[in-house]
């Protein structure tokens, strides 16, 4: 095709829309999908900050363009959050940029802070979409391995040390996605460490840092003395508000970078619709037990979804963060042939692991986002299917 950049023929389908197109055609067969793939809140955003958006809305002020940097009501109130929950200091008008959610803040920061075939650090499992950024703005993706076996930390050692110094950025998400893994303060000075002595810059993605239980506080890379060196970390309010479609989200941290990141924005967009921006303001500055609640529902929903789970043989650990579980696909089966299975037969919808990076193979992920009455209609559908698989696993 001539009008289509080789870059861009490159790139396969989004996994997620091959997924939906599938499911599309067997709902019009007529099959009850029950869709588990997905990280999108059924949960409805709070009452509070729908009203303060329709507020806003009233006053015609409002419809004028952003300031490129987002409204000052928004950063500060990001500024507050973090002093607040993280005892971190952040200077509204330097170190907090406005985002278009974090996915739009992934493409953007990587061509800030990278030129083409400059190294990249991609968590191996971990979200697609900082490959496919990384590829688009011409960068070397280099698999970052996570250790299973030590809730998914990195393992530095397995980069090689051509790859160490030639690196400008390292990504690193926890809460995780897709391995729903936690982990405390240690891992992430470590980051701080690693990307000190290598020049690194790290971007720490913490959209699901507010969706944690069993009394479980994600920290914040920001936390670690000295981050704001070589770290920004990403917000949003899309998981713990429900806020998936307003698009809203925030990156903080070092001075330099967001500076850079500015930049690219200031000359791709012009910042989120102002009444949205003031409503998340509202949201950030809440007592925050909208949230709780959240976490209480989906904490309910692991719970059944686990102990199910476990019963028909699938070894699985209870996540302390993320709405996520990710757990070893049956014997016999890769994740996408499993994956297949379950939305064929069962009409069932999971994420098949290898989606999220060579190590991602023998799993898959499920998402908490459905009601708990469909969960369970899904755990009924997963154990029918399960016995079939038993029964047709060849002896090892």
């Amino acid at each position: 095709m001539p009008f289509v950049s080789k870059r861009v023929q490159g790139i396969p389908p989004y996994l997620f829309s091959v997924i939906d197109e599938k499911k599309k055609r067997l709902q019009a067969k007529g099959m009850d999908i029950i869709d588990l793939g997905i990280g999108a809140p059924d949960l409805p955003t709070p009452d509070f900050i729908v009203k303060r958006l329709t507020k806003e809305l009233a006053d015609p002020l409002n419809f004028k363009y952003s300031g490129y940097a987002g409204c000052q009501e928004f950063r500060e109130a990001v500024a507050a959050f973090y002093k607040n929950y993280y005892e971190v200091d952040l200077d509204p008008n330097t170190e907090v940029l406005t985002l278009i959610g974090s996915k739009e803040g992934i493409a953007h920061i990587i061509p800030a802070m990278i030129d083409p075939g400059d190294v990249v650090l991609i968590p191996d499992p971990g979200y697609p979409v900082y490959r496919t950024a990384a590829y688009l703005s011409g960068g070397e993706c280099i698999d970052l391995p996570l250790i299973p076996d030590q809730n998914y930390r990195p393992d530095y050692k397995q980069v090689s040390d051509q790859h160490k110094e030639q690196a400008k950025l390292m990504f690193l998400n926890y809460p995780g996605n897709p391995t729903a893994a936690t982990v405390g303060i240690d891992v992430l000075e470590e980051a701080v460490r690693f990307a000190k002595d290598h020049e690194i810059g790290i971007v720490h993605d913490a959209a699901y840092n507010l969706v944690t239980f069993d009394g479980y506080k994600a920290p914040s890379i920001l936390q670690v003395p000295g981050a704001k060196d070589v770290a920004v970390e990403f917000g949003s309010l899309s998981k713990s508000f429900n806020m998936t479609g307003w698009r809203i989200g925030y990156v903080v941290g070092n001075k330099e970078i967001i500076r850079a990141l500015s930049i690219v924005k200031s000359n791709t967009d012009t910042s989120q619709f102002l009444p949205i921006q003031k409503a998340a303001a509202e949201a950030l500055t809440s007592d925050y037990s909208t949230v709780d609640q959240n976490n209480r529902i989906y904490q309910e929903r692991r719970e059944k979804m686990v102990e199910a789970l476990q019963k028909i043989g699938i070894a699985v650990e209870k996540p302390r963060g993320s709405f996520f579980i990710w757990a070893p696909v049956p014997k016999g089966y890769s994740s996408q042939g499993f994956a297949e299975k379950l939305l064929e037969e069962a009409g069932v919808v999971i994420t098949p692991g290898n989606a999220f990076g060579p190590s991602g193979e023998g799993y898959f992920r499920i998402s908490l986002t459905v009601p708990s009455e469909r969960l369970t209609e899904a755990v009924e559908r997963i154990k029918a299917l399960q016995l079939e698989v038993n029964a047709h696993v060849p002896d090892s």
